[in-house]
């Protein structure tokens, strides 16, 4: 197993190492969902929004910190919320996903959580918020069966805090992005997965400087803004977990779910 996890990595870096600096153009750039470019931001978006480790990213993690209540968050939310799990209820049957035009980021490589992608979904999230077209369906697999959990919401890279906040209030969820990446130089790709790797959103290189002195291509921003939402939970901390797509986390009473990972060391804000 641990060398499937491992070799999911791997494949999940290549493509990372390819196609990221084309993804976050297409974005900025509203490349067409149906262009080169547009298929290329999602699956770069796919392969940074699985397999976090948030404990191990450190410096290469940014979240934000949860806010202060204000009137009408929690309705907003809870709204929000109703809307997903009324809107993604069909997909409980994959093949309605796939049918209706979301594709599986690496269907044969066993993954703690899949992603069935909508290309479309992902370019209209740059220019508004649609709780009925989420990025992203969320699935776990049990043999040959998969079984949808929730959904995942993308925000452009250049969106401040006060944008996602209007898409879903920072006082009940907590958005994400991947940052400081030195992707490695060619030859050097195996180093990612390195119980010391330099490279990679695991790696000890976190500036430009270092990855510049190391041979590397450095990233401020690898993706956007990200947010999960598992709408069939019962406690708003299990609906907006930052912790349920970590390997081996059960669902529900998520022990570190809500915590200010900003003020976690290495976590940023």
């Amino acid at each position: 197993m641990k060398i499937r996890n491992n070799l999911a990595a791997f494949v999940v870096a290549g493509i990372v190492a390819a196609c990221l600096a084309v993804a976050v153009s297409a974005q900025e750039k509203s490349a067409p969902p149906d262009s080169a470019q547009g298929q290329d931001m999602g699956t770069a978006m796919q392969a940074m929004s699985h397999h976090h480790d948030h404990h191990e990213m450190g410096d290469h993690m940014m979240m934000t910190g949860l806010r202060d209540p204000q009137p009408g968050d929690a309705d907003k939310a809870q709204k929000i919320v109703e809307q997903a799990r009324a809107a993604i209820e069909k997909y409980k049957d994959a093949n309605v996903a796939l049918a209706e035009g979301y594709k599986i980021f690496l269907p044969n490589v066993p993954q703690p959580m899949y992603h069935f992608t909508n290309y479309n979904y992902a370019f209209q999230a740059g220019f508004g918020f649609d709780a009925a077209k989420p990025t992203s369906l969320l699935y776990e697999k049990h043999g040959s069966e998969y079984k949808l959990i929730g959904a995942m919401y993308t925000a452009p890279v250049r969106f401040t805090e006060a944008q996602i906040n209007e898409r879903v209030p920072l006082s009940v969820a907590q958005w994400h992005q991947h940052v400081n990446m030195c992707k490695p130089p060619k030859g050097q790709e195996m180093d990612q997965l390195s119980p010391h790797a330099k490279f990679g959103l695991r790696g000890s290189i976190s500036t430009k400087d270092d990855c510049e002195a190391a041979g590397g291509t450095f990233m401020s921003h690898v993706f956007g803004w990200m947010v999960h939402l598992y709408p069939w939970e019962k406690t708003p901390d299990a609906i907006w977990s930052v912790e349920r797509q970590l390997p081996g986390k059960p669902a529900g009473g998520h022990d570190h779910d809500h915590h200010d990972h900003g003020d976690m060391p290495g976590m940023q804000k």
